[in-house]
């Protein structure tokens, strides 16, 4: 026969209508999927209005590769501890602050010469 019933009172009241569940981790409220899927459909590199006006003034037309050749520039500059970068494409040249992980302009390779790139910490050529 038991003598110590104490580890009864870790188990909790056992009775009608006290469900028979272990208590777990409370339940976290969920993130809307309207949320989510806004989050999966934005670009990791954001545009500014000022990169978006000279990509398409320049008709600098980048595929989906280039992007993700300059997300990868971007990553690896990032590593770096870079803040400005320089990311030279065969189709452009484009300011990134990776920071904030946005182009913040874009040069097409014809007005690339003779140009003087300031206010960035490195350069990246992909």
């Amino acid at each position: 026969m038991i003598d110590d019933l104490s580890f009864l009172q870790s188990v909790g009241p056992l009775g009608p209508g006290t469900p028979n569940v272990a208590p777990g981790p409370k339940a976290q409220p969920s993130t809307p999927f309207s949320d989510i899927f806004e989050q999966k459909l934005q670009p990791d590199l954001k545009l500014s209005a000022h990169a978006q006006q000279r990509l398409s003034s320049r008709q600098i037309q980048l595929t989906p590769q280039d992007w993700d050749k300059i997300h990868r520039a971007v990553d690896k500059a990032a590593a770096k501890g870079a803040k400005e970068s320089l990311v030279l494409t065969d189709k452009a040249a484009l300011v990134v602050s990776v920071k904030n992980r946005t182009v913040i302009t874009a040069v097409d390779p014809a007005s690339m010469k003779e140009n003087v790139f300031t206010n960035i910490d490195s350069a990246v050529i992909c």
